[in-house]
């Protein structure tokens, strides 16, 4: 790797950031994460309330990265057939019958799964195959799905009524979930602007399924240190309750930590924000840049953590501040 390639990379990712940047107001550290977890190969979980433009940065990721794009919106009703496909008769001239595999909308590059946690927990776990193998098993067949591929999911806050909460083996299977926060006074002004007028900005497609492939191979090649190696397990491990050094908040507000893909997220993120600030080695400022969105949805909390409104994001701000 040299200064050229991470020249070029800083400019593809950066350029693909501008143009989605184009319709959605404000919101810039969601959209970087969001490309960050598409080069690395992860899922992304969105969680915010409704209105609040979480289907269209989906949408105009799809249009801005020139991938096939598909739209699963996710009800009680919706059978896991409705995801991933399903056998379906047919006859040939003679009149004789056969099975013909009928693909469903999870064959895609960008499968975007609205509302995730209205569906029954059934159907949401027909994307836990794709999530993780990129595979789809429908009887004794695999399929293999298109490369590269996504599931970026929205889902309500889980207080809201008609929502069935996501089992913790399909939300470790998120590289990142984050938080979709309601936008300023300014923003909402642009917002409300941009949608209700006659000018609509036009997106560029600046990538392409040849170049997103070709920057995650880029990222992978980038050095990462011993020493930032240790850093990363030990935060990860200090999560855990049962860890004889990990802070007294944890012991007191977690019932069970990140499991192994907490740290391979990180790694992976931290290797990507290295390339787009025109590094190729990981330095403690990239990874402690993405450590809360791969982590926050893998610490899970006891009742104790509800009751005193502490959240995920205080036990890492704890962790961090303890110094590691």
């Amino acid at each position: 790797m040299n200064d050229e390639t991470v020249k070029n990379f800083a400019e593809d990712f950066l350029n693909i950031e501008k143009e989605t940047s184009k319709i959605i107001i404000g919101q810039k550290d969601i959209i970087r994460n969001v490309l960050i977890a598409i080069v690395g190969g992860g899922n992304v979980l969105l969680e915010g309330l409704p209105g609040l433009g979480k289907t269209q940065l989906v949408k105009a990721l799809g249009k801005t990265l020139g991938l096939e794009f598909s739209r699963i919106q996710f009800t009680p009703d919706l059978m896991p057939a409705d995801v991933t496909g399903t056998n379906i008769v047919t006859k040939d001239k003679e009149g004789n019958s056969s099975f013909e595999f009928k693909e469903g909308p999870i064959f895609s590059n960008i499968v975007l799964a609205d509302e995730i946690n209205r569906a029954t927990p059934k159907t949401q776990s027909a994307l836990l195959e794709a999530m993780q193998e990129k595979t789809v098993t429908v009887g004794t067949k695999t399929f293999i799905l298109p490369e590269p591929f996504f599931v970026l999911a929205t889902q309500n806050p889980v207080e809201q009524e008609g929502t069935y909460p996501l089992p913790e083996a399909q939300m470790d299977r998120f590289m990142f979930k984050l938080n979709v926060e309601y936008p300023s006074r300014d923003e909402l002004l642009k917002i409300v602007t941009l949608t209700t007028g006659s000018n609509k900005e036009d997106i560029n497609i600046s990538a392409g399924k040849e170049k997103i492939i070709e920057m995650r191979k880029i990222a992978m090649e980038v050095p990462v240190a011993s020493s930032v190696y240790d850093y990363i397990i030990d935060f990860v491990m200090k999560c855990h309750p049962e860890v004889e050094n990990a802070p007294d908040i944890v012991k007191k507000y977690v019932r069970y930590g990140s499991s192994p893909r907490g740290a391979q997220a990180i790694v992976t993120a931290s290797r990507i924000q290295a390339l787009i600030n025109g590094r190729y080695n990981v330095s403690y400022e990239d990874v402690n840049s993405v450590i809360k969105p791969a982590l926050r949805h893998r610490l899970y909390l006891n009742f104790e953590a509800i009751a005193d409104g502490v959240s995920a994001d205080d036990i890492i701000d704890n962790i961090a501040q303890e110094g590691m």
